[in-house]
């Protein structure tokens, strides 16, 4: 690593340990075995298998609470994403120590006091085909995002990302201002 390499070093650290921070957050997201991949902004979940996911053992498929619990985990930890991603995005890339010192500051308050949660209003899942004894993969996109309201639309898939085997859509309350 060279020393020009050092402060995209550090945007990438803050930007994992803060969303380490909100996937720890959700415990049921542990519990499910929910882990996420970043790329850029872009975030795929990723459900471990596991056999106490199997909801139908004579085929063996998983089961459908699980299935809707991942999908919906997606759309939290991505809408909550997406107001951390644009505060990191005001931190200015370079410039002052005295100014980049800051803007971690500011950072590491914000690590410390992760955002509250956005609450479900709806949601509503096609289950497309049967989930099967094997990882999967979501993918959340926000529709449409206001101050109180916020609409996300999710897909999971297995082998093939053409071929997604459920699909949700969900209504969220976003959380007003911390007091």
């Amino acid at each position: 690593m060279t020393p020009a390499d050092a402060p995209a070093q550090g945007i990438q650290a803050r930007r994992d340990d803060a969303l380490a921070g909100l996937v720890a957050a959700i415990p049921y997201a542990a519990w499910l075995g929910i882990g996420l991949d970043r790329r850029g902004d872009e975030l795929t979940a990723i459900m471990r298998y596991d056999h106490r996911l199997i909801g139908n053992p004579a085929l063996p498929a998983l089961h459908g609470g699980a299935i809707a619990a991942f999908l919906e985990t997606t759309a939290i930890i991505e809408l909550t994403w997406a107001g951390l991603w644009a505060q990191m995005e005001t931190l200015p890339a370079s410039g002052a120590a005295e100014t980049r010192a800051e803007a971690g500051a500011k950072m590491d308050e914000g690590a410390a006091a992760l955002p509250r949660l956005p609450k479900t209003i709806d949601f509503s899942v096609d289950f497309l085909r049967a989930g099967l004894a094997r990882d999967a993969y979501a993918r959340a996109s926000v529709v449409r995002q206001g101050r109180r309201y916020a609409s996300v639309h999710v897909e999971a898939w297995q082998d093939n990302r053409a071929r997604p085997f459920a699909q949700a859509t969900g209504h969220f309350l976003m959380p007003g201002p911390a007091r």
